[in-house]
């Protein structure tokens, strides 16, 4: 785990800009004067259907145990990460490919968006490339953390078939039909598990590099004196 104090400062920023985001956007979804529901409780639990939401509030939970020293390398935590790394990573590149642009933000919205699909996105990926925590991952890391978009979809598409509500264009099923969201959601799960896979060799990358380095750096122990 990180112990260097620039890699713990790194990751308290990273849960502080994710934080930040998350409450911003709660005041703006509050605030606003448009919306699914007419009460302002009504669109703020529209918010748990968002992929966004959800990712960023892993990486709060995520980052905020790596900096405060909290973070185990066994148990439940290298699931977490690897499901707040991959979701955030998935966070910021549909965004700007498939949402970014659909929406005319000001004020706290643009604010929260901005925290929430672009600053949380690259510090978080950033302090894993260049801070760790290093070594944690495992197939079975990858195969657990596929929970995470599965629980997403399922809950989004059964809430949205009762109520009628969706977060986001692609997975409108009222709109586009089930097929078409069944391959909307397919290319979107087969990103997840790419990322996921290519997350799993970089740590390993990292890792073996890491080793090496402590091994050259290993003094060389004396040979000893022949008896006699």
């Amino acid at each position: 785990m990180p112990e260097s104090k620039i890699a713990r400062g790194w990751f308290a920023l990273t849960a502080l800009a994710a934080l930040t985001g998350l409450v911003t956007q709660v005041i703006a979804t509050s605030n606003a004067t448009e919306g699914r529901f007419a009460t302002a409780a009504g669109r703020v639990a529209n918010l748990l259907c968002f992929f966004t939401i959800d990712s960023n509030v892993l990486v709060t939970i995520t980052t905020a145990l790596l900096a405060l020293g909290l973070a185990r390398a066994t148990g439940l935590f290298p699931v977490l990460w690897l499901c707040a790394l991959v979701g955030i990573t998935v966070t910021g590149v549909v965004y700007q490919v498939a949402l970014a642009g659909l929406y005319d933000l000001h004020g706290l919205a643009l604010f929260a968006d901005t925290m929430l699909h672009k600053v949380s996105p690259i510090m978080c990926v950033l302090g894993w490339l260049l801070c760790g925590p290093h070594g944690l991952m495992r197939w079975r890391t990858v195969w657990w953390s596929l929970l995470y978009p599965l629980a997403w979809v399922t809950f989004t598409l059964i809430r949205g078939a009762i109520i009628g509500y969706y977060p986001y264009p692609f997975i409108a099923a009222t709109k586009l039909g089930y097929g078409r969201i069944t391959l909307n959601c397919a290319i979107i799960g087969l990103f997840f598990i790419a990322l996921a896979i290519g997350a799993l060799w970089l740590d390993r990358l990292f890792t073996r590099r890491a080793d090496s380095r402590a091994v050259a750096e290993t003094p060389a122990q004396p040979e000893a004196a022949d008896a006699g």
